[in-house]
């Protein structure tokens, strides 16, 4: 059962188009045969597309088949055969939904889009009638009511108590006409989350903005002018081409003077999803819509307290109270962060008052003013290469971790490398894919996800093939790929995710690993930023790329003395994110008004730029419509409370501590969800965690 609700939280990130699949030999459907590779690694060069749909149709009846056995079985439903059964029941179609929707996120086409289009409703269905079973419930509630006798140990115990309150939450208490409303619902829920992502994917690649004139782009760092050319001649266009994806957009904003060019592609950025043929208003209405509705079916008076029942956070008087105490203070240096800014840019001759297409530019200038540092000077001491081998080193000075890069299993593109993980012991303790640069099959941002998860089945354990996905600066003809700061910062971030994959322990998947509390999911990834800063660890291979010298003390003190540069104003700009998605979700009536409007009156408390009229970043922000946070982005700022008091114990003990990461290791990667995130923190910290922890790190004063 929590199986499926991972294939379900895979299927809300599917990407956009149309296909003809056409059916095929179900013997030589490679999903349907032993996979005789190292490690039962995917076999990507004998998966076609004409091999998932029919694979998946037979996998959800071989998985009815499975759920049918378990409501048959004649002996009385017990722990073993009621519970565990339904953990292990759908390993086919988890088989086939784990590749096909990690890929479809990272090397999709027209034809893999409708592919999940297709799949979609089928695998809705499916979940329904699993969750909405009554004679299953029954034998879940059995053995649910009789726990307190069963003498189960700490993991069985929670996976019988997360299997319980997933039917209660799926609708298995409802009746009647709510019941087939709940199947209605959801059904049309999951084909609009699907049909948002697509959109906003689609809306991404469909502006581009093509430079001739020399004089434009003279002024830019050579990397950028570099890449923009790069991708002028892969589109076979003349001169720079910028794109809205960020290794594109975000240097052309942030290094170019050119005010109409960049006012250009910030109202092209911030209106995707906005009107023309990738229009998401109207499903942003819907999807709040149709949540509200499921929400009160099951007795909840909106849809953030359907959600946060099930948090570390617990309830969204705490979540709201939270964003608010963080934006009390800090509200008043974010306005002095751009009051300087501004300040600054006047200096330099800039008049009237900085618009969001100015902002980058300036802050940049102000930063290397205030610092006398900027990413060209920094860029060269993090070349892609030396960066992957120095996160490497970090997990074995913690960990006792070793990546060896292999090549007798295969990858789904020839940019993806894989590694084989071991610890100190030499067992085998993942398999690691990493896909770094960005292409139009591939959407934006940074991403860690599992091709299978850890589990142990009849005594034998299944260790992870963990993924690692970026979309960092290219390589050009004569640069090696350079990577920001910012984006050395996304590399541990998103390693930290893999860290709580690849240590993984347990019996059952759906609570191993990352499968955690949404609002204590981003802890692991989160601390692992801390270390880009530290002195100590940079000093171990942050070299010249041409000339092999150790980046220099006095860069290493700017770059630290900058940690904080403009932190008040960053987390201003990410509660506005989280409020946001609250304001969606705290809706106790469905709401039919203007959705730029709505959006404005949200994030009115957070605005310290000037607003831009008929902008949004709502009608692109899949996180939360289409990726799995709905009410859950104010999870970052949680776990970054989190990370700020857990790396202040690092801090107190040495950031190479054995022992501090010996007990981060077994509280809490090792441990995925097989308690309460709290307990887990306390047992590790010592103490619950506190928000100045996070206002103290800022270096507000």
């Amino acid at each position: 059962m929590k199986k499926f609700a991972i294939i379900m939280s895979a299927v809300t990130l599917g990407l956009a188009g149309c296909a003809n699949v056409e059916s095929d030999n179900l013997a030589n459907n490679p999903f349907l045969q032993e996979w005789d590779t190292p490690y039962q690694t995917p076999p990507f060069s004998k998966i076609e597309l004409k091999h998932y749909e029919p694979a998946i149709d037979y996998a959800i009846e071989e998985n009815r088949k499975e759920i049918e056995a378990i409501i048959n079985n004649p002996e009385e439903p017990t722990f073993e055969n009621t519970i565990v059964a339904m953990e292990q029941a759908g390993a086919l179609l988890a088989r086939v939904t784990g590749v096909f929707f990690v890929l479809d996120n990272c090397e999709s086409s027209d034809e893999m889009q409708q592919i999940a289009l297709n799949i979609t409703p089928k695998l809705t269905e499916l979940g329904n009638d699993i969750s909405l079973n009554p004679e299953l419930f029954q034998r879940v509630k059995a053995v649910y009511d009789k726990r307190a006798e069963l003498q189960l140990d700490q993991e069985d115990m929670q996976l019988l108590e997360d299997s319980y309150k997933s039917f209660v939450r799926s609708g298995a208490l409802l009746e009647g006409e709510a019941k087939e409303l709940y199947r209605q619902y959801t059904a049309e829920l999951s084909q609009l989350t699907l049909a948002f992502g697509q959109n906003a994917l689609a809306a991404t690649n469909a502006f581009t903005l093509n430079i001739t004139d020399p004089a434009k782009v003279e002024e830019l760092p050579d990397f950028v002018k570099e890449g923009l050319a790069a991708e002028a001649e892969a589109r076979g266009e003349q001169g720079w081409t910028v794109t809205l994806q960020a290794p594109s957009y975000s240097p052309f904003i942030t290094y170019s003077s050119q005010r109409d060019l960049k006012e250009q592609l910030y109202r092209a950025y911030n209106t995707r999803g906005i009107g023309g043929d990738n229009d998401n208003l109207e499903n942003i209405r819907r999807i709040a819509e149709l949540r509200l509705k499921i929400a009160q079916l099951l007795g909840y008076e909106c849809y953030a307290d359907y959600v946060l029942e099930d948090r570390m956070a617990e309830n969204r008087e705490t979540v709201n109270g939270f964003l608010q105490e963080l934006c009390d203070a800090t509200l008043e240096y974010a306005h002095k962060d751009v009051a300087a800014v501004t300040e600054f840019a006047h200096s330099l001759g800039f008049e009237g008052e900085l618009m969001p297409w100015d902002w980058s530019y300036y802050n940049e200038k102000y930063k290397e003013a205030k610092y006398a540092i900027n990413d060209e000077q920094i860029k060269p001491y993090f070349q892609l290469e030396n960066a992957t081998k120095a996160v490497f080193m970090l997990a074995e000075k913690l960990y006792g971790l070793t990546f060896t890069q292999v090549d007798n299993i295969e990858t789904y593109n020839p940019e993806a490398t894989v590694y084989e993980v071991k610890d100190a012991s030499g067992k085998l303790m993942a398999i690691l894919y990493l896909d770094f640069f960005p292409r139009a099959s591939k959407r934006q941002g940074a991403w860690m996800t599992e091709f299978r998860g850890v589990s142990v089945k009849d005594g034998e354990e299944k260790r992870p093939l963990v993924q690692l996905v970026m979309n960092f600066t290219k390589p050009t003809a004569n640069t090696p790929s350079l990577l920001t700061f910012d984006e050395f910062t996304t590399f541990l971030h998103e390693f930290g995710h893999g860290l709580h994959g690849i240590l993984a322990k347990g019996k059952y998947e759906s609570i191993n690993g990352t499968s955690v509390k949404r609002d204590f999911v981003e802890l692991p990834s989160q601390i692992m930023e801390n270390w880009a800063t530290e002195k100590e660890y940079l000093d171990l291979w942050a070299k010249h790329y041409q000339t092999g010298e150790a980046m220099p003390a006095e860069l290493i003190e700017k770059l630290v003395a900058a940690k904080n540069y403009l932190a008040a104003y960053f987390n201003i700009r990410q509660l506005s994110f989280g409020m946001l998605d609250m304001a969606w979700h705290t809706l106790t009536e469905p709401y039919a008004g203007d959705v730029l409007e709505f959006e404005n009156k949200a994030i009115a408390s957070t605005q310290i730029l000037p607003a831009v009229e008929g902008t949004a970043m709502g009608a692109a922000f899949t996180h939360i419509f289409s990726g799995g946070y709905a009410t859950g982005y104010y999870g970052y700022k949680w776990a970054e409370v989190l990370a700020a008091d857990a790396f202040s114990y690092f801090k107190q003990e040495g950031i190479f501590s054995q022992e501090v990461a010996n007990k981060f290791r077994t509280e809490i990667l090792e441990k995925g969800g097989h308690e309460h995130p709290m307990d887990l923190y306390v047992n590790f910290r010592g103490h619950k965690p506190q928000t100045q922890a996070l206002i103290d790190q800022m270096g507000l004063k």
